[in-house]
Formats: structure tokens, C-alpha cells, sequence
């Protein structure tokens, strides 16, 4: 075989796999591959685009053990899509007249690299499938495999991303904590903002965590630290429809019964509603690079802490947004099994010059195979049928119906 050299980069939002994703591939190149040369991209696409890049030293590869030990990205991250023409040459990533797909290719070819791994959600690997995709039109003799990342889990055709179990985790310990704020004054509001744009994947798993942490808690009769305290009250997603005015009323009664609600919110959820509402009041609605509605400029929380703060009579409400705070987490044990497993397919079809996006590919059985780029899209909804969800549900109480 060749004497290969390796790039990777990692893109997009953070998620609690990017750094043990790095120290993976480092370990498995340095295992069966030990002459390979390894770099990495800074700042993901931006890195490529700009020629900043961090070579992997024999000391890096030593160590490399301790990034699983780590969130965030020991790399970098940026959100730059390889076919914005005009959003690259506006930040000074490409010069006029270039495009950006051509410079890519034309500093991997300059670099000698031989195996691309790109470590991101939808974005990042479709970014990846057109860097792919232009490198073979154009000669270019290089295999790129990406893996998995977005806490969404909202990636098609892949099972499970990686990150999205430790979010979830993360997210339930964030609101535990949190919860206790209903003690603080009477007729309290507390609405968990959590991540996910299209899909209610993260928002459901972490209240399913939060009810597994918390059910086996031991209170003291007579005192407001119970068990109504730590429960969810309302669960809202992207692919959930409620009535405002008669969830209101049965939000109402729990408020008058026992002095506070807790809501678990998606930051997508009635986020066509919003930004219809905002549009037909002649508001601009900010889009990112990617075309995407910016989630910050929306606030999908505090539109649930407007309408029903007023609703309920809530003497404080307040919105807590676990986002940052579990995007960041280092990976839990779940979620470093499953990275060694991608991991190791991706060295494997890199080696073996298989280009695709590694994970468990729901349309052919659930087996871990290195998938097709053009077959990797985003958006892939959160069944609402799912029975833990379900169970989680009747838990609650709660009721939905599908949305339209």
C-alpha cells in the first residue's frame, strides 16, 4: 500500500464526540497505519479554504488518549459550505474569481493528502459529498470519509449521531439543577429550552433522561422539594401540534394546584408559526449561510414564556437553555463506544479508498457500513410514535397531536 496522508477536520455546531472522534482516528492511523502523516484542518472548511492547518506530531499522537477526556473541538470549528460562492468571497475566504470547491481541492492536492475525514452533521458531510464530488470530476485521486456528529440526531439514513446521547444526558443534569428554581417564588414558570432546529429527537431524549434521573428520588412528605416539583408539565416539538388556548387551560389548573409548570421546549417547535408571524409584520428573518432561519434572532422559548406566562398568571417566568451547556459535554460512555466503532470504519474504508459518511444505515437493516454521500441529508424527523416517547408521554399525562 502507498504511504497515505491524512487530513481531518471537524464543522458545524459542537457536539460531545468532536474532540474523542480526533483522538480516535489519531490512535487507529498510529495503531495499523503508524507511517502515515497526519494533519488537521483549523477551523474546519475555513482551514482548508485558508491553508491553516496543524501538523499531528509523534508527542500529539503519544497523547492523543487524553482528548477523550474533552468536549468541545482540540481543532476547531467554522460553518462554511464549499458552494456559497458569494458568502466565502464576502469573508475573505476565496479571492474573486475563484471557487471555493477548486481552491479545497487544489490545497488537498497541494498538501499530498490521500484520505479526508470530515467529522460533522448534515452540513458538513454534504459539504464533504460536493467536495467529493468535484474531486473525482476533476482527477483528483482522494477518498473522503466523514462521520456522523449533530445532537439533533437528525441525520438520514444514519440510526444514531454521535454527540446526541451525551446532549441528552448532559441536558437532563442541567435541568435538575434548574428545576429547583420553582421553589424560588410562587406562581413560577420555567420553560428548558433545548436544542433542535427540525427535529424533537434531543428535546424528547432529554426529558426522557431527566424522568430516568429523577424517579427514584427520595422526598419528605410536607415540604415543596416532591415529586410534582421535578415533573414536566408540557413537552413541545417540531412534529407536534397543541392548541394554545386549551394546553392553557390544562397548564392553568396545574399552576393554581401547585404553585408552578415546567415546560420542555424544542427550539424549533412553532418556529414556521413564528416567523410567519414576524413576516406578515414586515420582519426580515436573518438566514445563515446554509439558508437556515437563525434560531437566535427567533427565540422560540421566549414566545412560549410570552404566551404563557400570561396565560397561566405566572407571577416569574424565566426560559433556561441547556444548549451550550451539553453541545460542549466530553462524550459519555455511550457515546465513546459508539464512536470507537465509527472510528474504526472510517480508518478501515479510508484505507481501503471507500468514500461515504460511517453509521448505522437504517435503509439497509441498521448495519455500520461507510453510506453513500448522496444518500446523507438532514432533517430527518423525531417519530412521535416512538414508544419511549410514548411511555415518557403517558408519564406526563400529557396528549399530542401530530403536526400538520
Amino acid at each position: 500500500m502507498p504511504k497515505q496522508k491524512i487530513a481531518m477536520l471537524t464543522a458545524g455546531g459542537l457536539a460531545p464526540c468532536l474532540s474523542s472522534a480526533v483522538g480516535g482516528l489519531i490512535e487507529r492511523y498510529t495503531d495499523i497505519a503508524p507511517e502515515a502523516e497526519i494533519v488537521a484542518y483549523k477551523s474546519g472548511y475555513r482551514g482548508l479554504l485558508m491553508d491553516y492547518k496543524i501538523e499531528i506530531t509523534a508527542e500529539m499522537r503519544e497523547k492523543a488518549h487524553v482528548l477523550h477526556r474533552y468536549g468541545g473541538s482540540p481543532i476547531g470549528n467554522s460553518r462554511v459550505k464549499l458552494t456559497n460562492v458569494e458568502d466565502c468571497l464576502k469573508r475573505g475566504l476565496i479571492s474573486e474569481g475563484q471557487t471555493p470547491l477548486q481552491v479545497a481541492a487544489e490545497r488537498l492536492a497541494a498538501d499530498g493528502i490521500t484520505i479526508l475525514h470530515t467529522i460533522g452533521g448534515d452540513d458538513t458531510n454534504t459539504t464533504a459529498a460536493d467536495l467529493a464530488a468535484y474531486l473525482s470530476n476533476n482527477g483528483y485521486d482522494l477518498t473522503v470519509v466523514g462521520l456522523p456528529k449533530t445532537v439533533d440526531n437528525d441525520v438520514v439514513p444514519i440510526r444514531q449521531s454521535l454527540g446526541a446521547w451525551t446532549a441528552a444526558e448532559v441536558g437532563a443534569r442541567f435541568f435538575d439543577n434548574v428545576s429547583n428554581e420553582q421553589s424560588a417564588s410562587p406562581r413560577t414558570l420555567v420553560i428548558h429550552e433545548v436544542m433542535g432546529r427540525h427535529c424533537g429527537w434531543l428535546t424528547a431524549a432529554t426529558a426522557r433522561a431527566y424522568v430516568q434521573r429523577t424517579k427514584d428520588n427520595e422526598y419528605i412528605d410536607g415540604f415543596m422539594m416532591n415529586e410534582e416539583l421535578k415533573n414536566i408539565d408540557g413537552l413541545y416539538l417540531p412534529e407536534t401540534h397543541f392548541d394554545l388556548h386549551a394546553e392553557a387551560d390544562r397548564l392553568r389548573e396545574i399552576m393554581d394546584r401547585t404553585g408552578f409548570v415546567t415546560l420542555f421546549v424544542s427550539e424549533g417547535a412553532c418556529m414556521d408559526e413564528i416567523v410567519a408571524d414576524r413576516q406578515a409584520a414586515g420582519e426580515e428573518v436573518a438566514r445563515d449561510a446554509f439558508g437556515h432561519v437563525k434560531l437566535d434572532t427567533i427565540n422560540v422559548g421566549a414566545w412560549f414564556q410570552k404566551h404563557f406566562a400570561k396565560l397561566l398568571d405566572a407571577e416569574r417566568s424565566m426560559v433556561q437553555k441547556s444548549g451550550y451547556y451539553a453541545r460542549s459535554a466530553p462524550a459519555n460512555y455511550q457515546d465513546l463506544r459508539l464512536i470507537q466503532s465509527m472510528v474504526d470504519l472510517a480508518v478501515e474504508s479510508g484505507l481501503n479508498g471507500v468514500s461515504g459518511v460511517t453509521g448505522h444505515d437504517e435503509e439497509q437493516g441498521g448495519r455500520l457500513r461507510a453510506i453513500e454521500f448522496p444518500r446523507i441529508k438532514g432533517g430527518k424527523p423525531f417519530d412521535p410514535n416512538t414508544p419511549w416517547f410514548r411511555a415518557v408521554l403517558d408519564h406526563m399525562g400529557q396528549k399530542f397531536q401530530p403536526a400538520h
